[in-house]
């Protein structure tokens, strides 16, 4: 039986999540779970076959692993164990092109997101241990000039936002008047470009997030150096 490739997502996606969002409950979503494996898993499944090939071009240390279960794929399904909000399912397609050396989502790697609301390419770590993050912030404050050439290069500012939280107060250990105290006290370094509906919705999508991915990558790969990755 052959594998089906990557032809785009549908307008039936949006409309599954959006429905989803007005439906957060297991009754409705048991009833519709068909839709959810024909709208959302099983496309999203063919764009990370189909993206192996492009990400070992960009990086050869980065996965694309088509996996219903433990792969590049986020579950659906909510970890409430400890939240407030106990709603059952998520409502958006998350998938992470994780590094290699990575078991879960705080390890370095470009992130691909689909909700009703936005759609998103983005790149980077988020909430990374406590020692990790530190390794991150003696680089920057070590190797303040290489950092600042890849965050300041035009190109990087006109294709992405910087996003995530950050520490009220500055890091242990690091001046309060340092030159990149705000770059110090971030907790995620992330970046993000927003896609449209349009651009999702045919095999082109491949080519886009590759190109995102290459733009991305100086900005990566600093922070694979920091924690010691290959990258």
């Amino acid at each position: 039986m052959s594998v089906p490739s990557f032809e785009g997502f549908s307008a039936d996606t949006i409309s599954f999540l959006n429905r989803l969002k007005k439906n957060n409950n297991r009754d409705w979503f048991n009833a519709h779970k068909d839709q959810y494996e024909q709208f959302v898993r099983e496309p999203g499944l063919a764009l990370i076959r189909d993206m192996e090939k492009p990400l070992k071009k960009v990086s050869p240390f980065f996965t694309a692993v088509a996996k219903k279960s433990g792969g590049s794929m986020m579950r659906i399904y909510r970890d409430v164990r400890f939240s407030k909000n106990k709603l059952p399912y998520k409502t958006n397609l998350g998938i992470h092109f994780r590094h290699e050396a990575g078991k879960d989502v705080h390890a370095p790697g470009f992130y691909f997101h689909v909700h009703p609301d936005e759609i998103f390419f983005g790149a980077g770590i988020w909430r990374p241990e406590t020692d990790r993050l530190n390794d991150i912030r003696t680089v920057i404050d070590d190797d303040s000039a290489r950092w600042k050439r890849i965050v300041n290069k035009k190109s990087f500012r006109e294709s992405f936002e910087r996003i995530g939280d950050s520490l009220k107060r500055p890091p242990r250990g690091f001046d309060a008047n340092h030159a990149l105290i705000e770059d110090l006290k971030r907790k995620d370094h992330l970046c993000r470009n927003f896609l449209t509906e349009k651009e999702i919705m045919d095999r082109k999508l491949i080519d886009r997030l590759t190109g995102h991915m290459k733009s991305a990558m100086p900005f990566v790969r600093f922070l694979c150096d920091a924690l010691h990755l290959p990258s």
